[in-house]
């Protein structure tokens, strides 16, 4: 049995070391050219939701690289089980973990004398959900932006495939937040219809139903299809349809889905109010409720209880 440490561990090429320990080469393809695939999940009461699923979704990943970690998807579902079993001690009260696994391509370009692990660099790390930063969107919702850069093209590379390469995202938030340091970017895709928000899909409620993009043009979410199913159990129909601002302007609710959000209800978009403007609406509301009940967490009042007095 390891001795309790007060730092974070994370597993790095084969060992379990303190995040101080996991160093990278500059030289290292991640780094340089975003070379490399992730995927993470979120524990609820210090437990990983749907491992499998997630990596799952990071072998594909990592397949459409052609990136092999010399690791099989059974091994980092223990490796990741491990890391959060080492890290639970550190875990506040109320608190839960993001789960991350990280696979690069790893170091070339000099000679294998020079360095000190050949082959890709793997590492799966555990960090504390931002609950007190994200607290307030649960109480006003989220307010979208449209913003003026596409999505990347899957002619160009597929959104399904988790990469390290966020510069497209990355680029959309800087410009949503130079209007509106409290507004979230909501992209579309190179057809303008509605692709994703900041690593989040979008769902819109119309006449009681749930519409959302096609799979095509934006990431698998794991949540997303969290969502599909309660929707299912609760008998309220989805659609995978492509959807356009003056859908979204029109919808009843709207909210999106991530790993770390699970769902979050959304107030506006560029400016307008969505619906009635009640957050959440009732049928965000209803989902919310039965996705807590599902993962035996109270989702929203975990958050909600970040708020400063």
């Amino acid at each position: 049995m390891p001795a309790l440490s007060n730092q974070r561990i994370a597993y790095f090429n084969g060992d379990y070391v303190p995040e101080d320990q996991v160093v990278i080469s500059f030289r290292d393809r991640g780094f340089r050219l975003g070379d490399a695939a992730f995927d993470m999940t979120r524990t609820f009461n210090g437990t990983p939701f749907k491992l499998r699923e997630h990596i799952d979704r990071f072998y594909r990943s990592l397949k459409y690289l052609q990136i092999d970690p010399g690791l099989s998807p059974d091994e980092m579902i223990g490796i990741s089980e491990e890391v959060t079993r080492r890290n639970e001690h550190l875990r506040g009260d109320g608190d839960d973990y993001w789960i991350a696994q990280r696979v690069t391509r790893g170091i070339d370009g000099v000679d294998a004398s020079e360095i000190d692990h050949e082959g890709p660099t793997v590492i799966v790390e555990a960090t504390p959900l931002p609950f007190k930063k994200r607290a307030r969107i649960y109480r006003d919702g989220v307010d979208l932006s449209v913003s003026s850069v596409r999505r990347t093209a899957p002619e160009s590379l597929s959104p399904r495939a988790k990469t390290h390469n966020y510069l497209n995202l990355i680029m959309a938030d800087l410009e949503t937040k130079a209007a509106n340091p409290d507004s979230w970017p909501m992209l579309l895709d190179v057809n303008g219809n509605l692709s994703e928000a900041m690593g989040c899909n979008v769902f819109l409620v119309r006449d009681g139903g749930l519409l959302t993009p096609r799979e095509q043009f934006v990431l698998p979410g794991i949540s997303r299809a969290m969502v599909m199913e309660l929707a299912a159990e609760l008998d309220i129909s989805c659609e995978e349809k492509d959807l356009d601002v003056f859908d979204a302007m029109n919808a009843d609710e709207i909210f999106l889905s991530s790993t770390s959000l699970c769902m979050c209800p959304v107030r506006s978009i560029n400016g307008a109010s969505i619906g009635k403007g009640a957050v959440p609406g009732p049928i965000t509301d209803k989902l919310l409720k039965a996705y807590s009940e599902s993962v035996g967490c109270d989702i929203v009042g975990q958050y909600l209880a970040r708020l400063d007095s």
